[in-house]
């Protein structure tokens, strides 16, 4: 198979960062070590997670985290991937990331032709808006790719003005004071946050900044059949958390956040 075969059978939507257009933004973390020794090209792809509105009845958690847990099914897919290109490519290392990763992901993705960065930090396709999970396979091998124009959104501002905690601006993207990061949090959260949680009524992430997105408007709904078949949009005390978005916080954060919006 071809490189352009495998990927298409990953991933809808997928392209290709010289290393070189992002080796000074690499971010520090413990997963950098895997790099290989000579970065030369990043594969980058896009899992769009957008489900049918009757996917989203009584939803009370970002619609990221009403399907499963995308860390598992990019991983999964892109190490399918990686496993095929090391038969064909035996000399080089193929090294596979998806969000704890050293690679600048949106804008690899810009780099590679995917899309634009909006003004919430956040990558918007054409065909997919920003409703898409990203991950990378880092690979020593050259691949030939023509340069791409770092893009920016139209600037239209409407996230800026939604935004319930002002975690946007002309200035760039406050990460701490997103809502999404708020319900993130442990330990007791001040009566500022508890009111900001209570008011949107979701006790997981948010979704505000990508709903009032133009460049959303006609947003594809997702192919990716481990996200159709995972759908569970509201959760509830006691819920299940194995194979969630929200498991990782564990279940002391997640009943915090149902008990503040149940108030």
């Amino acid at each position: 198979m071809t490189l352009d075969k495998i990927m298409d059978s990953i991933s809808p939507l997928w392209g290709i960062c010289p290393f070189e257009t992002i080796k000074d933004n690499l971010i520090e973390c413990r997963a950098k070590s895997r790099l290989p020794e000579n970065p030369e090209s990043v594969i980058v792809a896009c899992f769009p997670y957008l489900l049918d509105e009757s996917e989203y009845h009584d939803r009370n958690v970002s619609k990221y985290a009403v399907v499963t847990d995308y860390h598992e099914v990019a991983v999964a897919r892109l190490e399918k991937a990686a496993d095929m290109l090391r038969k064909i490519y035996p000399e080089n290392i193929f090294s596979v990331f998806a969000d704890n990763s050293p690679i600048p992901e949106v804008r690899a993705a810009c780099y590679a032709g995917l899309g634009a960065r909006g003004m919430n930090s956040l990558l918007i396709t054409k065909k997919y808006g920003s409703y898409v999970f990203l991950g990378e396979i880092v690979t020593d091998l050259k691949i030939n790719a023509n340069p791409t124009e770092f893009k920016t959104c139209i600037g239209c501002r409407q996230c800026i003005c939604a935004c319930p905690s002002k975690a946007i601006s002309e200035s760039g993207f406050n990460e701490k004071n997103c809502l999404s990061a708020i319900t993130q949090k442990k330990g007791e959260l001040s009566d500022e946050e508890k009111k900001l949680m209570k008011e949107c009524g979701c006790v997981w992430g948010c979704d505000i900044c990508q709903d009032v997105c133009p460049m959303n408007k006609n947003a594809a709904k997702t192919e990716i059949k481990e996200f159709l078949s995972s759908a569970v949009s509201q959760v509830l005390s006691d819920c299940d958390l194995p194979h969630r978005a929200y498991e990782w916080r564990g279940r002391k954060v997640i009943e915090r956040n149902i008990n503040i919006c149940s108030e």
